[in-house]
């Protein structure tokens, strides 16, 4: 069995602060910023909502697309979230539903 990795964006309203982040599960690693189970950014700023993510079968290309949408501008992050999620509604009801 694979096992599956995801990036993630968390943010805090629609078109606020933003965090990207890689996990191999995209629910757990949501509930654990939503309960703010560890101190640090997304605790600080209410990072919170589950606004885009990618499953990869690696870790490694999973890892090398966090580093490359860490590097991003605001704006292509705002593009790259609208076009799968236009409403920028939270994404961690559906995942948790599944």
């Amino acid at each position: 069995m694979s096992k599956r990795h995801f990036v993630y964006i968390l943010a805090n309203r629609p078109k606020g602060v933003l965090y990207v982040g890689v996990t191999n599960d995209v629910a757990r690693r949501t509930w654990e910023h939503r309960t703010r189970v560890a101190p640090g950014f997304t605790n600080k700023y209410g990072v919170v909502i589950l606004v885009y993510f990618e499953e990869y079968a690696s870790i490694l290309e999973a890892r090398e697309r966090e580093r490359v949408l860490k590097r991003w501008r605001r704006a292509w992050k705002f593009k790259l979230i609208e076009e799968a999620n236009p409403s920028w509604r939270d994404l961690y009801d559906e995942l948790v539903l599944l």
